[in-house]
């Protein structure tokens, strides 16, 4: 390398004295130069040089840069750099920290014997993805789930077992930050074990993931965020997950997003303990809010319930034969469907062991992925096309010693088009490292469907349809093409659908297409999103009755569908169809034209009114005869291979076309910007997106302190409210000589309280409104007619401290309360509670609770209302915990019936372990009296699961009778 620097003689060479710098210059100068030899020999380049606007790297530039100067200086260069270096010097100060490469492990018994695990059975019983880890953690929690790559040398291991620990633990502290069933947290981390860990966290609490991806380039992060901004908003986020590297990242987000609460960090959620158990789960429920890469508009919320996460997974598992024996290896980032559902979430169901490198490893150097396959003896991966041939491009022979990619199975390509030039290539170039070509295998699917929805059969490797062009776009015709046709279509097959799943092809009208038609591709099945989240009109347009929607043209012959395009995207010129990722695939490569950066769009024209096909192509060259030069280049290739006729080319600057998170054209945005004349605008230095962020953020932070201020002023209301009313009835029933007048006094005061603090309290019989605080007489003839003023036993569910208070509102009379023993030794509470008759039940006590039951049927005998919360304590967690015995012996054995009320809303404005009230409404729904079928044990038990199963139905929060609370021993009490 040194005499190669002193042969290649640059302008900088001579201010240079370092020869790490020289070097790095050169080397860099050199990869610029091969990527864009229409500038000729870069000059004036110095460590201050922007890599972007000075060198024209861009994402796959500065990858290969990483790679060259990795090879050039024997180091490991961090992935991180792709992101966060700007200038050369940003390159240079990473080479001086940079550690020496080491010798690269190969594939040995004992590596191997890791990563190849014992056969288990799959959870074929488990109907949520909470079950399914519980499943795994309980029959084998040392069984290694996954390893996540930290470096060439070094992977970080995770067993169900720890990943189930940790899932408990932060449910726990999500909990803790007040976390709502359903409520959903966006989760914004890098591809680390933490990832895993939030994740299930979340659904363990009851919660639902949003994943979003991290921000790739600084120089982008103003058009970054604001994306995020809008899927934050769109999802209403409750809580934003982010790691530390991200935390100014998450402060911005929060400025800009008004229904965020709280940034979090991993390490705050881990601080609180753990739950017991997760929070049960419905099939029906919502596991997963996953957005859309928005390559042809906004990004949707797509929402996924567990059973149709469950179906996809385990169709997709029987289309490729899985099973607990295989290795699963994958650089696709967890924020998308094919990386989270397909590689994550299907090993871990079917007990796979998966090998997880961040994308940035795989970008940084691509044949990292082959040699972990090699390593780990790898037997299913997954990749888009772009990697296949970013492999074939930048990995060279020497990287490949040693690797043996003959264990691979099956070798998935998806989530972009699948181009036939790219597969044959990719299996030609590494055939002698073992590949086999039938291992490759296309396949389709989309996130309205979970993921996976077209699979060909294992080991069939690819079919190729070669079709006439002309035919196809004049009249959506498949014809093969005749063995002359100088311009053939080439689509690859991608298979038939996932057991229980069906496809069609109908024309615009609806009607169903016969085989080789092409026409718009629907489907139906268990893995299928009941829409979009929170946003009608769009569900509404994806279902064509019970068929949905796709976006995509297709055709299908002998039982395989074949993409031709997107409907959105299809430009019809001159009455046939053209399908612009053909035009944008052959342009770009053509020198002087970005590969990946152009954009094949339909602009209206605004005064004929006619269609005009655009294309808008990235280019770094300015000189005008060099631009008229590429562009007779452009229009010569589309009419002779394509016979496509351009109306105009638009050149524009490197990075001026939109791209999702995954690198996909935004044709939508392009073409808003195109006609907004705003194409060519050059991007802002990295200060003043931030200064743009933060000045955005002001009137989301004005909004947010304002709210905390009113729910403040409200806290400090309320309690104000409660004191004053307090003390007024404690004193009252301290002094009244009649307990019928102490009951009467409470209740009035009760009532008042909620009138006074805007807590509405609404009556239900049968799913009607009965009664509310503004009707209190319609109200009381509710209690009058469903609670016999004697001889009855209530029962309800605990979610508050404000359950009793709720109780003594909408129920007038005496009532005798079963309260805590705690209770009975408060300065204030017990003389008070005493003065009303209430009963002290000794929770943790046998030999207590028998004389409590004992003393509580001589009460029922006297004539009384008991009143009792058969949970026995209450917790944050959301849930039904299950019910002690006692008031239902009472009931059985003095025959009396029991009234079941459920309450709801309490836990919401004051939950357990919580002492800030938040505004809310609360609903008391009066449940039929069910009568004891007989006075023994037997019969007090079938009565407790009569009362418990209707205020479960009807409490609308999961059943945790399986949760172990932790109650503390009561004081004796006298």
């Amino acid at each position: 390398m040194a005499s190669e620097a002193d042969s290649k003689k640059h302008d900088w060479q001579d201010d240079l004295s370092d020869d790490i710098a020289r070097l790095l210059v050169q080397i860099a100068c050199e990869l610029a130069e091969e990527l864009h030899p229409h500038l000729g020999r870069l000059q004036h380049v110095t460590l201050k040089s922007d890599l972007d606007s000075d060198l024209g790297l861009d994402s796959l530039g500065r990858a290969e840069l990483l790679v060259r100067l990795d090879r050039a200086f024997k180091v490991h260069l961090p992935e991180e750099l792709l992101s966060t270096a700007t200038t050369l010097q940003d390159l240079l100060d990473a080479l001086q920290l940079a550690k020496p490469k080491g010798k690269l492990e190969q594939a040995s018994d004992s590596l191997v014997s890791q990563t190849r695990l014992p056969k288990i059975e799959e959870p074929v019983t488990a109907s949520t993805l909470v079950e399914v880890l519980c499943f795994h953690a309980a029959t084998h929690p040392e069984r290694c789930h996954l390893k996540v790559w930290q470096s060439d040398t070094e992977e970080q291991p995770l067993t169900y077992g720890a990943l189930h620990q940790a899932a408990l633990t932060i449910a726990q502290g999500l909990l803790e930050h007040g976390l709502e069933p359903g409520d959903r947290v966006a989760v914004m981390l890098v591809t680390k074990p933490d990832f895993f860990e939030v994740f299930f966290g979340i659904l363990y609490a009851g919660g639902v993931p949003v994943p979003l991806y991290p921000p790739l380039r600084q120089s982008q992060v103003e058009d970054h965020l604001r994306r995020q901004a809008g899927i934050l908003k769109r999802a209403e986020a409750t809580i934003l997950i982010v790691g530390d590297e991200l935390h100014q990242v998450g402060v911005l987000l929060f400025g800009l997003v008004s229904s965020l609460r709280d940034i979090k960090a991993v390490i705050d959620l881990k601080a609180f303990g753990h739950i017991e158990m997760p929070v049960p789960a419905d099939p029906k429920a919502t596991a997963l809010i996953q957005f859309t890469s928005g390559s042809t508009g906004d990004p949707k919320g797509v929402v996924l319930s567990h059973a149709n996460l469950l179906a996809n997974i385990r169709g997709m598992g029987e289309a490729l034969e899985v099973n607990s024996t295989d290795v699963f290896v994958s650089w696709l980032p967890l924020y998308h469907d094919m990386g989270l559902i397909g590689a994550w979430l299907g090993s871990l169901y079917f007990g796979v062991f998966a090998f997880i490198m961040p994308p940035l490893a795989f970008l940084a150097d691509p044949s990292r992925w082959l040699r972990a396959i090699s390593r780990v003896r790898g037997t299913l991966s997954v990749a888009p096309n772009f990697a296949f041939e970013l492999c074939c491009k930048n990995v060279r022979d020497e990287d490949m010693t040693g690797v043996d990619l003959s264990s691979l199975r099956l070798m998935i390509n998806g989530a972009e088009p699948v181009s036939p030039l790219t597969i044959d290539r990719f299996s030609k170039r590494f055939e002698c490292y073992g590949f086999k070509p039938e291992v490759m295998t296309p396949v389709y699917g989309l996130a309205e469907n979970s993921v996976g929805l077209a699979f060909p059969p294992v080991g069939r490797g690819p079919v190729i349809d070669h079709i006439d062009r002309v035919a196809l776009a004049r009249r959506g015709a498949v014809i093969p093409a005749a063995p002359d046709d100088p311009t053939p279509l080439s689509i690859v097959a991608c298979g038939r659908p996932l057991t229980g799943h069906q496809i069609r092809i109908v024309d615009d009208a609806g009607h169903e297409l016969p085989e080789r038609m092409q026409g718009r591709l629907q489907f139906k099945g268990p893995s299928a999103t009941a829409g979009y989240f929170r946003d009608q009109a769009k569900t509404a347009a994806l279902f064509s009755g019970e068929w949905i929607e796709t976006g995509d043209l297709a055709y299908i012959g002998h039982g395989d569908v074949y993409i031709t395009g997107r409907v959105k995207d299809i430009i019809i010129k001159a009455g046939r169809n053209i399908y612009p990722h053909e035009i944008e695939e052959l342009v770009g490569q053509l020198p002087g034209v970005r590969k990946g950066c152009v954009a094949a769009i339909a602009s209206t024209d605004s005064q004929s009114g006619t269609e005009q096909l655009v294309l808008v192509v990235e280019t770094r060259l300015t000189e005008s005869p060099a631009l008229t030069e590429l562009s007779n280049k452009i229009t010569e290739v589309c009419s002779a291979s394509l016979d496509v006729p351009l109306d105009i080319i638009k050149f524009v600057p490197p990075r001026a076309i939109p791209k999702t998170s995954s690198g996909k054209i935004r044709r939508a945005a392009t073409k808003a910007l195109f006609e907004a004349g705003a194409l060519a605008a050059k991007p802002k230095q990295l200060w003043l997106q931030l200064v743009a962020l933060t000045l955005s953020s002001f009137g989301s932070r004005i909004r947010r302190i304002n709210l905390r201020l009113m729910a403040l002023s409200y806290a400090g209301y309320w309690w104000g409210v409660l004191g004053v009313m307090s003390s007024l009835v404690w004193g009252l029933v301290m002094v009244l000589p009649r307990r019928r007048w102490r009951h009467r006094v409470v209740h009035i005061a009760s009532r008042l309280f909620f009138r006074l603090v805007g807590i509405p309290l609404e009556l239900v019989r049968d799913g009607s409104l009965v009664g509310d605080t503004a009707r209190p007489k319609a109200g009381s003839e509710l209690t009058k007619e469903r609670v016999p003023s004697e001889r009855v036993v209530l029962v309800a569910n605990h979610s508050s401290y404000l359950d009793a208070l709720v109780i003594t509102a909408v129920i007038p009379g005496e009532i005798t309360f079963v309260a805590k023993a705690e209770l009975s030794g408060h300065i204030f509470a017990g003389p008070a509670l005493r003065r009303l008759g209430a009963l002290f039940a000794h929770r943790t006590q046998a030999a207590g609770g028998v004389a409590d039951t004992k003393r509580q049927s001589l009460v029922a005998r006297e004539g009384q209302r008991i009143m009792s919360f058969p949970e026995g304590t209450l917790t944050r967690m959301p849930g039904l915990l299950a019910f002690h015995l006692g008031p239902f012996q009472v009931a059985a054995q003095e025959g009396l019936p029991v009234i079941p009320l459920t309450l709801r809303g309490t836990r919401t404005i004051l939950r357990g372990g919580q002492w800030f009230p938040r505004q809310g409404h609360i609903t008391v729904h009066f449940g039929d009296p069910v009568m004891p079928k007989g006075s023994d044990f037997a019969a007090a038990v079938s009565l407790r699961d009569t009362v418990r199963a209707k205020i479960l139905e009807r409490c609308e929060e999961p059943d945790l009778a399986k949760e172990q609370v932790l109650i503390k021993p009561s004081k004796k009490v006298e």
